[in-house]
């Protein structure tokens, strides 16, 4: 009966796509600073052809769940070959399966309904 329930789990897909919601977070640096490691994640980002938006506590990624829970893997491993030997991230993810809608579009319905406010 277990191994039943256990294989049902073993074949479900991720979902197809997520935004994150990701802060990283270096533990142990000779600085209170983070902003070079955090430069070195944005350079990542940047390059993995995934949509990002940087903001002052953290980044925001888009992408397949496969992806954007790969380049948040490499973003440990490229502040670890910075030398920082612990890395920490705190992380809030987002699906939805009833339509598809960025961050963008998120932050914009909110400023559409503020706007018709004014």
């Amino acid at each position: 009966m277990a191994a039943e329930a256990s294989s049902k789990y073993t074949t479900l897909a991720t979902p197809e796509r997520c935004y994150a919601d990701f802060c990283l977070i270096p533990v142990g640096t000779a600085s209170a600073s983070v902003a070079e490691e955090v430069a070195e994640v944005q350079k990542l980002l940047k390059g993995s052809g995934l949509a990002y938006t940087m903001h002052s506590a953290g980044t925001t990624v888009e992408g397949s769940w496969d992806d954007v829970m790969r380049v948040i893997g490499q973003a440990h491993s490229a502040v670890h070959a910075k030398g920082v030997v612990r890395v920490q991230s705190s992380m809030r993810v987002g699906t939805r399966t009833d339509k598809k809608q960025t961050a963008q579009d998120k932050v914009k319905r909110v400023e559409d309904l503020l706007a018709k406010d004014a």
